[in-house]
């Protein structure tokens, strides 16, 4: 395990209708788990309870500056001079390099709702992030760079769900990728919810896209 220990963890629930975030370190390990001394909620600074089975998206910081995320689940509690919630780990090979850019962005073919005044349009999403979105145009549009367009995505999550994030959005170019015609999508008012789902979906594609690499 190349985690250590007393690194500082922010915890962010998988599965939330609220952007919430915890603090907490690392106090103790073994091979497949963490253990860490009982989280905070970073804005209200109070003791966070984690039922078993919670799951969690874990990201930290080392020394070099480099940022790195990973899945876990709450797998129970441990008592002892320091009371210790007990934390999966799947493995430095499942652990993943953040991007220092704003958002990670993820090749991902999403059905997509496009509005412009009163023409509404579907497409299907080439990639995204918690930034913005570049969409495969089908058909002649009317809208052009620099028009706000409003967007509707519905994002599927492994645990079976299924959350819709809309929000608007900047054109900033229409261009050519060999035969197909792309328009490129700077979200302009996504709250903060709906920016932690285009976040979590996107790790979630970061996994799946590795685990399909390696195959």
């Amino acid at each position: 395990m190349n985690i250590k220990l007393g690194t500082v963890l922010t915890l962010e629930p998988t599965v939330s209708e609220n952007a919430e975030k915890y603090r907490c370190k690392i106090v103790d390990a073994d091979d497949h788990a963490i253990y860490v001394d009982y989280p905070v909620d970073t804005i209200s600074n109070r003791t966070v309870f984690l039922m078993d089975g919670t799951q969690l998206r874990v990201s930290y910081t080392e020394e070099s500056k480099a940022a790195f995320a990973f899945q876990t689940e709450v797998l129970g509690k441990r008592k002892g001079q320091i009371p210790m919630v007990k934390l999966s780990f799947p493995g430095d090979a499942e652990i993943i390099k953040i991007q220092r850019r704003d958002f990670v962005r993820v090749v991902a073919t999403l059905d997509i709702s496009v509005q412009f005044q009163d023409e509404k349009y579907q497409f299907v999403t080439d990639d995204i992030s918690a930034g913005g979105t570049a969409v495969v145009l089908n058909r002649p549009v009317k809208f052009n760079a620099d028009d706000e367009v409003s967007l509707l995505i519905p994002l599927a999550f492994n645990n079976g769900d299924i959350k819709y994030v809309s929000t608007t959005a900047q054109v900033v170019r229409i261009w050519q990728r060999d035969s197909i015609t792309l328009a490129s999508l700077q979200f302009s008012d996504t709250d903060e919810v709906d920016k932690q789902h285009i976040v979590r979906y996107c790790f979630e594609r970061q996994v799946f896209l590795r685990k399909k690499s390696k195959d």
